[in-house]
């Protein structure tokens, strides 16, 4: 089948297999070119890890750092009616090119927040070891981004919501697809939609993962896990850091403060990192984020300060993690958090974007934004609009594109 973008209320439908596997090589290619990552982690577990920050932390970790990588998400194969999820072309490209490249990997497909899965990585993480030495994970990074989730405990289903606590929320978003600037009210959730937000979104599975993994010894001495965050500046607070979702957010740093209780006993570490604003299949329909978004991406990328996902988390690791000529600078702010948001929430980015957020409107929107920069990388994320892909051609979704 030919297989074009397809984007319903900014949520694309589609996805192309060849220009996914192409955006996964090019971050492998880039991770190449960059320092290796010194010191860096032997036997990494990502939970969630087939697209955004978690993909990057993998490729960053294997490729930069020679790590062996197990990773667990939830994705969907194609079919001869439709291509399969970007993250199951994600997998499945990141696993060719860790065993050409000799790295040791292991990807487990299913519910991450379900006790099948954990025990399912429990199994297989016992078994890692039979291609070399194996003492435990020394890294866990938790990046999982679902609106879901099934409480294995209660069997309750949870949903998480995007809205403001306490009063109405009114601002500017776009559609970022037409280019329309319009206003937004958001009315505020009430405190059932405060608690799923929380359950699904914010340290409980975390913990979970984190104990299992204890009791069955499967953490090496002086082992470290992150969790990924965002605050951002004051203009988005209302619907984010003050909202729902930042909730849920605030509630990893309480279970950071849990984890790092239970790590002590084998001299182990939880980190939050506060990560940088990105174009991500869940960012983009969070209200006001994608007007921020295509500001920012403007901002950054004339001071030459913009990075992707592969850039931030190969930063992350080469030089806050153990990493880097000088063994790794965590620099943690006063709440304990890794503050990798570093270059966007500088005095003079967030001065420019504040000045930009009072004057953009529909009209200026090309001028005063990279709007097309943000089209580009969400279109990205799903396999289009990729150099040296032939979109034309005819393509079979079952089938994996060589790399």
């Amino acid at each position: 089948m030919k297989i074009e973008p397809k984007i319903l209320n900014n949520v694309c439908i589609s996805t192309h297999p060849e220009g996914i596997v192409a955006d996964v090589k090019r971050q492998i290619e880039y991770v190449r070119g960059q320092k290796p990552i010194l010191g860096g982690p032997k036997n990494v577990l990502i939970i969630g890890s087939s697209a955004g920050f978690g993909l990057a932390s993998r490729i960053s970790l294997a490729f930069g750092a020679g790590a062996a990588t197990m990773g667990v998400a939830f994705e969907k194969e194609g079919s001869a009616k439709r291509p399969g999820t970007p993250g199951h072309y994600c997998t499945a490209a990141f696993d060719a090119a860790a065993k050409k490249a000799g790295l040791r990997t292991k990807s487990i497909n299913g519910d991450a927040f379900s006790d099948e899965i954990k025990q399912e990585v429990i199994a297989a993480a016992k078994g890692f070891g039979t291609e070399g030495a194996f003492e435990g994970f020394d890294m866990v990074v938790y990046s999982l981004a679902s609106p879901v989730r099934t409480d294995p405990k209660s069997g309750e289903t949870y949903r998480s919501v995007l809205k403001p606590i306490g009063r109405s929320f009114e601002s500017r978003t776009v559609d970022f697809m037409s280019g329309k600037v319009s206003d937004i009210r958001v009315e505020p959730a009430t405190e059932e939609e405060q608690l799923a937000t929380i359950n699904v979104m914010g340290g409980t599975d975390w913990v979970m993962w984190l104990d299992a993994l204890l009791e069955e010894g499967l953490l090496a001495k002086g082992a470290q896990t992150v969790a990924y965050s965002y605050i951002g500046p004051e203009l988005t607070y209302p619907i984010y850091w003050n909202g729902t979702i930042g909730g849920a957010k605030k509630h990893l740093e309480e279970t950071a403060v849990r984890l790092n209780r239970s790590l002590a006993a084998i001299q182990g570490r939880a980190f939050i990192s506060v990560n940088k604003a990105l174009v991500t299949r869940a960012s983009s329909v969070i209200p006001v984020v994608p007007l921020y978004v295509a500001i920012l991406y403007k901002i950054m990328k004339a001071k030459g300060l913009h990075e992707e996902c592969i850039e931030q988390m190969y930063r992350l690791f080469a030089e806050r993690f153990r990493g880097g000529d000088s063994g790794g600078d965590l620099d943690l702010d006063e709440k304990g958090y890794i503050r990798i948001d570093d270059r966007e929430m500088r005095d003079d980015v967030q001065a420019e974007v504040a000045k930009l957020w009072a004057e953009i409107n529909s009209d200026n929107l090309a001028r005063l934004s990279d709007i097309e920069g943000f089209r580009e990388s969400y279109l990205r994320i799903h396999g289009f609009g990729i150099p040296g892909i032939d979109y034309e051609a005819d393509i079979d979704p079952t089938a994996m594109p060589e790399l």
